[in-house]
C-alpha cells in the first residue's frame, strides 16, 4: 500500500489506464478475430469493412497511446496481407 498521498494518487491512477487499456486490447483482439473468421468464410466485402474498422480501432490505440505506432503498422499490414492473399486465390480459382 502506498505511505504517501501522491502515491495512493499515482496508484488509482495508473489502476484506471491499466483497466481502460486492457478493455481497448481486448476490444481490438475481438475485432480482429471477427475479420479473420469473415475472411475465412469468404464473405470478403463484409470482411474489407471489418479490415477497415480494425484499422481505424488500431489507429486510436495510437493516439490514445495505448498501443506503440509501429506495432499498430505491422498489424494493420499484417492483416492486409492476409486479406489480399487470399483474395488474389480466389480471383486465381475463379
Amino acid at each position: 500500500m502506498p505511505q504517501h498521498k501522491s502515491a495512493e494518487k499515482a496508484w488509482i491512477q495508473s489502476e484506471k489506464r491499466r483497466l481502460r487499456n486492457r478493455i481497448f486490447k481486448s476490444r481490438l483482439k475481438t475485432e480482429i478475430k471477427k475479420f479473420l473468421g469473415l475472411l475465412e468464410k469468404g464473405d470478403y466485402e463484409a470482411a474489407e469493412k471489418q479490415l477497415q474498422y480494425t484499422q481505424s480501432l488500431l489507429h486510436s490505440g495510437v493516439s490514445k497511446g495505448i498501443l506503440h505506432r509501429n506495432k499498430a503498422a505491422n498489424k494493420i499490414s499484417s492483416l492486409y496481407l492476409k486479406f489480399n492473399k487470399v483474395r488474389q486465390q480466389t480471383q486465381a480459382h475463379s
